[in-house]
């Protein structure tokens, strides 16, 4: 049997985390399938009632693909309450290299993407140096408070 995978994240603002996280990952909001010209239309069309939906809901892709095949699908589901406690998982966004790449080259590499998310709404809660290890990384977090980690 085939399995593929996806990830769902809760949030209160679907397409701002669509807007992010396809910046963050290289991913492109899913359209809907074909013959639907929304989500919202296609859900309807499976019977999905209109009470369940909320508003604006589906209007505009809640989720994110990678255009190569090879990444999750991630769902962005609208939830009512707020991100409360720390996360218990968290995206590593592999940009360095590995430690194959010299320190400085990666340390680069990471600040030029840190740069490139906090200029699409993330925020730097710190920069993780320990050059004895020959460790650089940044912790992050998403418009919605979500933790993750360039590395």
């Amino acid at each position: 049997m085939e399995m593929t995978v996806q990830l769902t994240i809760d949030c209160s603002d679907p397409q701002k985390m669509v807007t992010f996280w396809a910046e963050a990952l290289g991913y492109v909001p899913e359209p809907p399938p074909a013959g639907h010209a929304t989500w919202r239309a296609y859900w309807a069309a499976m019977g999905v009632p209109e009470a369940e939906l909320p508003a604006g809901a589906g209007d505009i892709p809640e989720s994110i693909i990678d255009p190569e095949g090879r990444g999750p699908r991630v769902w962005f589901q609208q939830v009512p309450e707020a991100k409360s406690a720390k996360n218990r998982w968290h995206f590593d966004l592999k940009v360095g290299g590995g430690r194959d790449v010299p320190l400085d080259v990666r340390a680069q590499r990471v600040d030029a993407t840190v740069q490139r998310l906090v200029t699409a709404g993330a925020t730097v809660l710190r920069i993780k140096e320990e050059p004895d290890m020959g460790f650089y990384a940044a912790a992050l977090q998403d418009p919605e408070g979500n933790e993750f980690d360039v590395v």
